[in-house]
């Protein structure tokens, strides 16, 4: 659906009305407002289509923004990196920038959380003991408020006015708490760990003792678990790579196992429906699907789901095993997820079972089905087993910022950081490097774009944190 309003009738701003008709013209005729005069290559249709998917002054102005952001980034030098001061903390496992850019915030091994105005490089604060484990992931729930997960099974809620003490701290897990997300709609708190529980947290209830929660999900060899921009869907990524979708996402419903309906053939993908799949080590990235089969956890315990009237039913559950190329014959774990900021793609990063599991993400063979359409990938070395390597895509989903090495590399879909929705593939086709940063003097674990500035983070395994920006 198109986000501004329709074109004026005649001809469209900005588009050549073709050569001069000479001396005797034609008359101009009346304003039709079913005519919205000369169009660009492709007809008609593919300029609607392209102001359904946000292009175009009209629909987005930030569009052309960020294209410039995405030239400057592919500027960079690695002698334009700034390190910032820290003692060891032990390795980096997180970033997180709140989302006005004005802070970031870096999730330690060694129990604390640091925080750095990301503009002046200057240290901000360390929250010491913030949890007695391993800090795992930060998320911020606005400007001010943000939460973190620990491997010591909590959750803990932060006010960047007032960081002497938590606002409280939530228990629930019984295992490592691995990753947190946010329903901004509902403004209900989402956690998974390592206990294969998706939880559910009412921020709108909150204490000091806590908030209330619930038990929303649970499957086995959980890894890590994403919203969809729009909160729509839920997907959930594990060790034994399968991929599960909750498509027509309900929070407030709690789902007992066997209770959620299934899905068994994938439903026509629309601009706002694409499911894409992307891995690294391998690394691939995907794209709408067409097929029709998904690979079942279990043939005995799998129903067709009864269907409502006029769709498909609340918290739909599709079961995906995304394909690897090469790996065919063997068992992936999908350690990493992440999803495109307008949610056109998928962006995971793949091991075989023998590589960068975490302690603890127990390991079954896997059913070779696959109904994912790969569009993209690139192969790189396992550099630092044991650790999970966290990518992310840019603010406008044009590049992707991944670990490699003692560095990070900057990919795009094509050599000009073009959208994925004008550069799909008929075939998977490899990621383009753009830019490969190196500053670090120990294996990169996570990155992120700022979402606001010009500027890349990245955090390895000996604590060190190297923000990347342009120089002029």
């Amino acid at each position: 659906m198109s986000k501004g309003p329709g074109p004026e009738p005649g001809p469209e701003p900005g588009l050549d009305p073709g050569p001069d008709p000479g001396p005797d013209p034609e008359p101009p005729r009346h304003s039709d407002p079913a005519d919205p005069g000369p169009v660009a290559p492709g007809g008609l249709f593919a300029w609607l289509r392209g102001r359904c998917l946000g292009r175009g002054a009209a629909v987005d102005p930030a569009r052309d923004t960020f294209g410039a952001m995405t030239g400057l980034y592919g500027a960079i030098q690695p002698a334009d990196s700034v390190s910032l001061s820290t003692r060891t903390h032990g390795a980096v496992f997180n970033l997180e920038y709140s989302p006005d850019g004005s802070v970031l915030t870096v999730a330690c091994e060694q129990t604390e959380v640091l925080l750095f105005d990301p503009i002046s490089s200057k240290h901000i604060k360390t929250l010491s003991e913030a949890h007695e484990d391993c800090v795992n992931n930060i998320r911020f729930l606005d400007n001010r408020l943000f939460a973190t997960c620990s491997d010591d099974t909590t959750i803990a809620l932060w006010d960047l006015r007032k960081l002497n003490t938590k606002v409280c701290t939530l228990h629930g897990h019984t295992s490592w708490v691995k990753n947190i997300e946010y329903d901004t709609n509902t403004r209900l708190l989402v956690t998974s760990g390592f206990d294969g529980n998706v939880i559910i947290w009412d921020t709108n209830r909150c204490t000091e003792d806590g908030c209330p929660h619930k038990k929303f999900f649970h499957t086995r060899f959980l890894m890590r678990m994403r919203l969809t921009p729009d909160c729509s869907k839920m997907l959930i990524s594990t060790s034994s790579g399968y991929l599960l979708i909750l498509h027509d996402l309900d929070l407030n419903k709690s789902l007992e196992v066997g209770s959620y309906p299934i899905l068994r053939a994938r439903r026509t993908t629309s601009s706002s429906d694409i499911t894409s799949s992307a891995s690294s080590g391998p690394r691939a990235v995907g794209s709408p699907c067409h097929q029709n089969n998904s690979g079942p956890l279990s043939e005995k315990t799998l129903s067709r789901p009864s269907q409502r009237e006029g769709g498909s039913p609340r918290n739909s559950l599709e079961v995906l095993t995304p394909e690897v190329p090469g790996e065919r014959d063997r068992g992936n774990c999908i350690t990493s997820l992440q999803l495109h900021p307008k949610g056109w793609a998928t962006l995971l990063r793949c091991s075989s079972n023998t590589d960068d599991q975490e302690e603890g993400a127990p390991v079954r063979p896997v059913s070779p089905r696959c109904s994912l359409r790969l569009t993209h990938c690139i192969e790189e070395a396992n550099v630092g087993r044991g650790y999970i390597k966290e990518l992310c895509f840019s603010p406008d989903g044009r590049m992707i910022s991944s670990p490699h090495g003692f560095g990070i590399r900057l990919l795009g879909f094509d050599a000009h950081c073009s959208e994925l929705v004008d550069c799909l593939p008929r075939e998977a086709s490899p990621l383009r490097e753009i830019r490969s940063l190196y500053s670090h003097n120990d294996v990169v674990l996570t990155t992120k774009f700022s979402p606001t500035h010009c500027q890349i983070a990245s955090g390895c395994l000996s604590g060190r944190v190297s923000l990347y920006q342009p120089k002029f």
